[in-house]
């Protein structure tokens, strides 16, 4: 009878724990996406309804001016291009210098790698600095060249020893001795078996990355000042500070009106820059979770 009742006493407590758990996760859930609801209906309501906190959850005053004063300018498609190839190609560079470097460092028969790993590591903390990384940039030429958004951070130390790990971890070495004994190279070994079994850490990593050009400016604001090489978060930031200080510089009666199109325009200038980044990730969000455990692991 003790038993039934503990059992009993243990499936409630289950029970309760269960609750608690989804509960905190559903207040977690709507934390992290009210604000992006919220901007989304924002960006085409009233801008003063906004202000004064009566848009929650439904938009009023429907007005897509913000998004026909941002699509309507022919640089904003130069920046979505510029941006579209720094991310394609920054991207696959970066994969092209990560998982080889990875592959080579996750070697036991690589006995330089506890010499040449916390050289990596050792560039996580110490960087060279702004000025002379400028001064470098100009020597080889790079400034005003469209080169320098795709070979600037050509690899994250980070995502090297997450992939680093994942072969390690996750790949058996007994997989490297058979296809050695059957006359497989290191390259081929690398193409035709350790890439197809790496889709998680391939997946994460590309996104991080991916994500990373997509969002760049500041080395735009550094070494770009030709308008055609500028990407899209550059274009997007001159489109809000020339709508900022329009509504700044108009008459009292004219202002009112200037602000709120500026605060539509903020709004949309979000939604544009993010959109499609939001519509690329539930393609690799089942590789997600099981790559960013992969850190987790000690390596």
């Amino acid at each position: 009878m003790r038993a039934i009742e503990k059992k009993m006493q243990q499936s409630l407590s289950d029970r309760i724990f269960y609750f608690c758990a989804t509960a905190i996760a559903a207040a977690a859930l709507i934390a992290v996406l009210y604000p992006l609801y919220f901007i989304i209906i924002a960006s085409f309501s009233n801008s003063n309804m906004v202000n004064q906190g009566l848009v929650t959850l439904l938009p009023k005053d429907i007005n897509f001016y913000g998004y026909r004063k941002i699509l309507d300018r022919t640089d904003l498609w130069v920046g979505y291009k510029n941006t579209i190839v720094y991310t394609v190609c920054g991207t696959l560079l970066n994969l092209a210098v990560t998982l080889p470097a990875a592959y080579v460092l996750a070697q036991s028969r690589f006995r330089a790698r506890r010499f040449v790993m916390p050289l990596f590591v050792i560039t996580m903390y110490f960087g060279g600095g702004m000025v002379p990384t400028y001064m470098l940039v100009k020597t080889l030429h790079l400034t005003n060249s469209p080169l320098i958004m795709i070979i600037m951070g050509a690899v994250s130390v980070y995502n090297v020893i997450i992939t680093r790990t994942f072969f390690e971890n996750s790949i058996p070495a007994e997989l490297q001795e058979a296809a050695e004994l059957d006359g497989c190279s290191h390259f081929r070994y690398f193409v035709s078996i350790v890439l197809p079994l790496s889709k998680a850490v391939v997946s994460v990593i590309t996104l991080y990355y991916a994500v990373g050009h997509w969002n760049d400016f500041f080395n735009a604001l550094l070494y770009l000042n030709r308008d055609e090489y500028q990407p899209l978060q550059t274009v997007l930031r001159n489109i809000l500070i020339s709508n900022q200080a329009m509504a700044g510089t108009t008459g009292a009666g004219e202002g009112s009106y200037a602000q709120q199109y500026a605060d539509q325009i903020k709004f949309a200038v979000i939604i544009v820059s993010t959109v499609p980044v939001l519509c690329i990730y539930p393609f690799i969000q089942k590789y997600f979770e099981k790559g960013v455990m992969i850190g987790a692991v000690k390596g």
